[in-house]
């Protein structure tokens, strides 16, 4: 079955924490102190498969990467962890926290991180991507 040509391939995994945050200088109501159910995704792609399993990586330890990062947050107030005590703790910026953290964790020989995507509610995502 296994077929000749370039290729990439993509995982995505979602989970989710709870945690309140404020919105410093924002000029509204989200200045005040609320609370998320974030939802996260996090996206890897590698071009080659693990030839004894056909796989690029076990989604059980994609999960498990993603939710040490995650615990660091959940349950917090964001704006009492760094560095969130000393910049916003936006969608956009715990993306690239995530994203910045879980890289290390889960990029190996041809694995990457492709992209971290943060939302406080269905409607409305921030994604976090870096070139290279």
């Amino acid at each position: 079955f296994m077929e000749n040509g370039k290729g990439i391939w993509r995982l995505i995994v979602t989970q989710e924490f709870s945690a309140s945050h404020q919105l410093r200088n924002y000029g509204g109501k989200c200045e005040n102190l609320h609370g998320h159910n974030f939802t996260v995704q996090a996206e890897l792609e590698g071009a080659e498969l693990d030839p004894k399993t056909g796989i690029l990586m076990d989604f059980k330890e994609l999960k498990t990467a993603l939710r040490s990062v995650l615990d660091t947050l959940d349950h917090r107030h964001l704006n009492e962890v760094a560095p969130f005590d000393a910049c916003n703790p936006s969608s956009e910026l715990l993306a690239r926290y995530i994203y910045r953290r879980l890289r290390p964790l889960v990029e190996h020989a041809g694995v990457r991180v492709r992209a971290v995507s943060v939302s406080e509610k269905e409607s409305s995502k921030a994604i976090y991507e870096e070139e290279g």
